[in-house]
């Protein structure tokens, strides 16, 4: 299909329709003209019993750019229960965001819905990029959401009173100062109308340490529908504890930079049943928190951990082999990374690795080992069936000698590494991914990556990584 950087659709839906005459909508591109007079977007009225309206969408990109009659035209007449805006809440055009919202008021100040009014669900969210250039039955495919893992799913056939409140899907990040404006607009305005409208967020991201942010952001946001969750220095954290009772439908915790108190483990932890992923970074941690995590009941159950950046002097390494035995049976993503381990800690961790039986996806870069020490755990993970990738790091023999800067590769030295290891995995003949990092940053999230080809030669690239549970294989 050609790019095309504006299109216009005709959506038909019998509003007017007898009950016992039954129509399916339909989404079909519109011809150039209109036979009607009437302006597109104006929801004309016909007399067969069929709103038509015209609807000029910059398709490619998802980002609405027609005019802003036709958006609240739109929401009034949208035949389906979700209507996808994903690029809405970020589009630097206000005004497309006011006549969305603008549509969707004319629909609350309605007590009663007519039967074939069936917006239930804005879903803001870019879940479907291309939903606009796919038309009907790409469109009937997300026609019923599952907002949350406890709601019932309505009959689209019955009426939406306000006793049933339409629901906003994005997902939100809190920081100091909104990027956006559209942003801020929308969230005042659910402020305005949280009896007819709740805001769900699959993943809520507080990187504010303002008290006044972190309270916005909780009151706005219906809280057991959060399911990943972001949390970034100890106030935020603070401010998050209360709360902790409804969340019960958390799935991801990432924490960083939390100072927890010494003697007194998060109990936070403790409510979070439906918990299936946990990351601690730059967090000072100590015996006592460790001893709570495995002994904690949602530990049981989780699929992904990530430990990094940790002070490792401030707990033991037997604690922290308890906990991985304790999870070695779920765990599907390990990630212990930038904790300074030498030979001897990985030594001592290599039997709770083992029985990791189900790990698809083990990173350890960051750690101060030799190369005899890499090509032992290399032959480790080589005898795990499910690993598709692992992440290591670039021995101590790649880098100067101590008397200069301690952490700068030594090209040469790197590169009679970088043979050994050749050999050494094709002797091995590891069914995953192996890379090396030999830099990071995790303030930019980019790492540099050496990953072995099929032909026996190394190949750079700089990456991204993403969540835990949405990682690359």
């Amino acid at each position: 299909m050609s790019k095309v950087s504006c299109n216009t659709w005709s959506i038909s839906t019998p509003l007017l329709a007898c009950e016992d005459e039954p129509q399916d909508p339909t989404l079909a591109p519109a011809s150039g003209q209109s036979e009607s007079a009437e302006q597109p977007g104006s929801g004309r009225l016909c007399p067969g019993g069929s709103t038509s309206v015209a609807v000029p969408f910059a398709v490619h990109g998802g980002l609405c750019q027609g005019p802003h009659r036709d958006a609240e035209g739109l929401v009034q007449a949208w035949p389906f229960p979700c209507l996808p805006l994903g690029d809405l809440a970020e589009s630097p055009d206000l005004e497309i965001l006011k006549a969305v919202l603008d549509g969707l008021d004319l629909l609350l100040a309605k007590k009663e819905h007519p039967n074939r009014w069936k917006l239930q669900v804005l879903n803001l969210r870019k879940e479907h990029p291309n939903i606009w250039i796919q038309g009907y039955p790409s469109m009937a495919q997300i026609s019923y959401p599952d907002v949350l893992t406890d709601r019932p799913t309505e009959s689209c056939g019955k009426m939406t009173t306000v006793e049933q409140p339409l629901i906003l899907l994005m997902d939100l990040t809190s920081k100091m100062v909104p990027r956006m404006l559209s942003k801020a607009h929308l969230l005042q305005w659910v402020r305005e109308r949280q009896e007819q409208v709740q805001l769900c967020s699959r993943k809520l991201r507080i990187l504010s340490g303002s008290i006044y942010k972190i309270q916005k952001a909780l009151r706005v946001v219906r809280l057991d529908s959060i399911q990943e969750l972001v949390l970034q220095e100890w106030l935020v954290f603070l401010q998050i504890w209360g709360t902790a009772g409804q969340l019960q439908h958390l799935q991801e915790l990432y924490v960083h930079d939390v100072c927890f108190h010494y003697e007194k483990p998060p109990s936070i932890l403790r409510t979070l049943t439906s918990l299936k992923t946990l990351s601690l970074s730059s967090c000072l941690l100590s015996e006592a928190h460790l001893r709570f995590l495995f002994q904690c009941p949602c530990t049981k159950q989780l699929k992904h951990l990530r430990l990094r950046s940790l002070s490792t002097v401030c707990f033991s390494l037997e604690t922290l082999l308890d906990l991985l035995q304790g999870v070695a049976g779920t765990l599907e993503t390990l990630a212990l990374e930038d904790l300074a381990f030498t030979d001897v800690q990985l030594s001592a961790l290599l039997p709770a690795l083992s029985q990791c039986s189900q790990l698809r996806f083990f990173s350890f870069y960051g750690n101060h080992i030799s190369m005899a020490a890499l090509q032992i755990l290399l032959s480790h993970t080589a005898q795990m069936g499910h690993l598709r990738r692992g992440l290591y790091p670039a021995p101590l023999e790649s880098y100067y000698p101590q008397n200069q800067w301690p952490w700068d590769i030594h090209r040469e030295r790197f590169a009679q590494v970088l043979a050994v290891l050749a050999q050494t995995l094709m002797d091995m003949r590891p069914s995953h991914k192996v890379q090396i990092c030999t830099k990071f940053s995790h303030y930019l999230n980019k790492y540099r990556f050496y990953t072995l080809e099929s032909n026996g030669s190394w190949l750079l690239t700089e990456e991204h990584l993403s969540g835990l549970s949405t990682l690359s294989l």
